[in-house]
């Protein structure tokens, strides 16, 4: 055997490797989950329960979903299910932006269920991966309609960056809720490799187990939608918003907010924030009202 077959058989070699390693380990390229919680939604004056809810696992195992239920006095609220992203936890730090936005929620006169997936924050479990976390998101929608005796109607699902993905597969589980607020979302992991990685030696196709595939799911949807995107995104480009709203059913808005980066939509502009989130939520509530 010559050098060069040996060389071409090594090189070989590692890019199987390669390929193997990223197919199996790439929830770990995705998710980037911390433990430790610096705030809490006393942080800013917000009333708040601890919540525990159960998840029985293949193993004969239970797993802990913790989430933190912030309720209005009004008989007559509705509710929010608020998703966050890929990094951190419901606050990783002491002014999380998580927590930001369910202030401008709360201040629209809605109560706000938000949950750590498992593997993040208080929650048990083990790393998280695509199959997890759509679990956790309708373990928690049922604890609303179950525990909480929200009719679906009355529940509006919030996701933000990754929590759109989780989000829209939610409401294809639900499509009577009363819509979906998705901000700063990507269109698919797919997209978001290609974006991130401009030189890819590898099949994505092929790669890929983690899809994410927002910009397929949304075109199944059934309840009105509202897109959200900073157009100094550094993180998810804008057009991912656009090509998602595009796919998009009727009803549905884009708000692009020309001063907002990725994490900062609640801050920078917070009165526009404020006025789409009114308009969209009186719309669409508008025909349950009794």
């Amino acid at each position: 055997m010559t050098i060069l077959q040996v060389s071409l058989i090594g090189l070989a070699a590692i890019y199987i490797s390669g390929f193997m390693l990223l197919r199996l380990l790439q929830n770990r390229l995705i998710f980037e989950p911390k433990s430790l919680l610096l705030g809490t939604p006393a942080t800013f004056n917000l009333p708040y329960e601890e919540v525990l809810l159960s998840v029985a696992t293949s193993k004969n195992q239970t797993e802990k979903i913790f989430g933190w239920w912030i309720p209005k006095t009004e008989p007559t609220a509705k509710v929010i299910l608020f998703l966050h992203g890929a990094s951190g936890n419901m606050a990783a730090q002491e002014k999380s932006c998580n927590l930001e936005r369910v202030v401008k929620l709360y201040q629209l006169g809605f109560s706000v269920f938000m949950i750590d997936y498992r593997g993040y924050g208080n929650s048990t479990g083990r790393f998280p991966t695509e199959a997890t976390v759509y679990e956790d998101a309708s373990i928690a929608w049922n604890y609303l309609t179950q525990e909480k005796g929200f009719s679906p109607k009355e529940i509006f699902i919030y996701g933000y960056s990754l929590g759109g993905a989780i989000a829209v597969n939610l409401c294809l589980q639900q499509p009577k809720a009363a819509g979906l607020i998705a901000e700063s979302c990507f269109t698919c992991i797919k997209d978001m490799a290609k974006h991130r990685y401009k030189i890819q030696i590898f099949p994505l196709k092929l790669l890929i187990t983690q899809k994410f595939d927002f910009i397929n799911k949304v075109k199944s949807i059934k309840v009105p939608v509202l897109f959200i995107h900073g157009m100094k995104d550094q993180v998810i480009p804008i057009t991912m918003s656009e090509r998602l709203f595009a796919a998009a059913p009727e009803p549905k808005k884009l708000l692009l907010m020309p001063n907002a980066g990725h994490n900062n939509l609640a801050q920078v502009d917070s009165d526009r924030y404020l006025k789409a989130l009114q308009e969209f939520f009186t719309n669409h509530l508008i025909k349950y009202r009794v």
